[in-house]
């Protein structure tokens, strides 16, 4: 009798430390553009631990993206840097900056900038980096 109720103490306990331990912050992604749609996929991809909400008074934080810049690079400049200078790294180049706010002290707890070549054709492989880095220096260090 004794062991079936440390077994099914045991059981129990390890079910809700299980539970506690899969506490995800909620995030609530900003809609830019589309980009927010990109943002969600990576965060997917890349495994992170997080649950993402549409309702942003569910969420523990908001993650705010600015605008995606795509600076173009000219026909005519393209030529003459390849002319008169080295070829590569000509394309179209973007960037994109975001930042985490936490909800209840209204704090800005994260920020991150990444800049890409062939930017027009990498707006995931930019979320892409925001999410690794989120992942890395936030959830990682907050666990700490």
């Amino acid at each position: 009798m004794k062991t079936t109720f440390i077994v099914g103490l045991v059981c129990f306990l390890s079910f809700l430390m299980v539970g506690f331990a899969a506490v995800q912050p909620a995030v609530y992604v900003t809609p830019d553009n589309g980009f927010e749609v990109n943002i969600v996929a990576a965060f997917q991809k890349k495994h992170v631990p997080v649950t993402i909400v549409t309702d942003k008074a569910r969420a523990d934080y908001v993650l705010m993206p600015n605008d995606v810049v795509i600076h173009k690079e000219s026909g005519a400049g393209k030529v003459a840097r390849c002319l008169f200078a080295y070829c590569a790294g000509i394309e179209d180049s973007g960037s994109v900056s975001v930042q985490l706010v936490d909800t209840r002290t209204k704090a800005i707890v994260w920020g991150y900038n990444v800049a890409k070549q062939r930017a027009a054709k990498n707006r995931q492989s930019m979320a892409e980096a925001i999410a690794k880095h989120f992942k890395k220096d936030f959830l990682e260090k907050r666990a700490e």
